[in-house]
């Protein structure tokens, strides 16, 4: 065997993720192990995402913004996906558990990889469909903490003009204009669940629901900087037509404050998105 299997990670209806590493070099990995469905079709996509994601020297680590996915084992019955595990390293949620929170200053670096890890997803044409504090990890072992997206398991290939009317992801990140019985769109459906990553970042305690934006509960925080509520504003419009694109949040990427402050004010004048105060209280 190429890999030794350690301790389970953790488990859920599909699958059990186990700890591990790679024999020859003790390279630590994740081991997925998926019971296979009827057609394999969903996982088949999974592997297909993860490939495209393939480190460029077989059998190593990648520099993607996407954990890279090492090796795969089709055993009929189950599906065992062999992926690179960094050390040390935590998901977002338990970053948030451990540092309180962002001040704004920390939270534009995890910002600005997050925005830059989504435009590579949307290169490569995939679409994520359930990005969430869960779903992000970040590498602690140097003194810049530095992102990665995982778990592909709802993510799919899409076209320009791909528009989806089955929600797959969690429910309470959704869009909120598949509630509203319309179909969603890639570009939109990120930025609304970038939006919420961020609301969950800067709001400890408090959990986003799309439920409560529909009904104008979803609170912002007044002690946050105006350019930061209009950037929440902004990526949490109802409108999915006047959400910024991820290119516009890339237009500054050394400078996302200076970049939201130039997207408001050139918003407010165009008239390109408009930012609906009353959204939120």
């Amino acid at each position: 065997a190429k890999y030794v299997e350690q301790d389970e990670l953790r488990g859920g209806q599909c699958g059990k993720v186990f700890a591990g590493y790679r024999k020859e070099d003790k390279f630590p990995v994740s081991i997925f192990r998926y019971s296979q469905d009827e057609n394999g079709k969903r996982i088949s996509v999974e592997v297909a995402v993860m490939l495209k994601f393939a480190a460029q020297t077989p059998g190593s680590g990648g520099t993607s913004a996407a954990v890279s996915l090492l090796d795969w084992f089709d055993l009929r019955k189950e599906l065992i996906l062999v992926m690179e595990r960094p050390v040390p390293a935590v998901d977002l949620k338990q970053y948030i558990k451990e540092n309180g929170g962002f001040l704004e200053e920390p939270y534009t670096v995890i910002l600005k990889q997050l925005i830059e890890a989504a435009k590579e997803l949307e290169d490569k044409n995939i679409f994520h469909r359930d990005i969430k504090i869960e779903n992000i990890l970040i590498e602690t072992g140097s003194d810049v903490p530095r992102v990665r997206l995982m778990n592909f398991g709802m993510s799919c290939f899409f076209k320009k003009r791909s528009c989806y009317s089955v929600f797959c992801g969690t429910l309470c990140y959704g869009p909120p204009e598949w509630f509203m019985g319309q179909c969603y769109r890639p570009g939109p459906t990120t930025v609304w669940q970038l939006g919420a990553v961020l609301y969950e970042t800067l709001h400890p305690g408090l959990f986003f629901d799309t439920g409560l934006a529909l009904n104008d509960l979803l609170e912002i925080s007044e002690e946050l900087s105006e350019n930061c509520q209009d950037f929440l504003k902004m990526c949490l419009d109802l409108d999915p037509k006047r959400r910024p694109i991820l290119k516009d949040l890339l237009l500054h990427p050394g400078d996302i404050h200076g970049n939201l402050k130039l997207l408001a004010k050139a918003n407010r004048r165009f008239g390109k998105i408009v930012i609906r105060h009353g959204l939120h209280k």
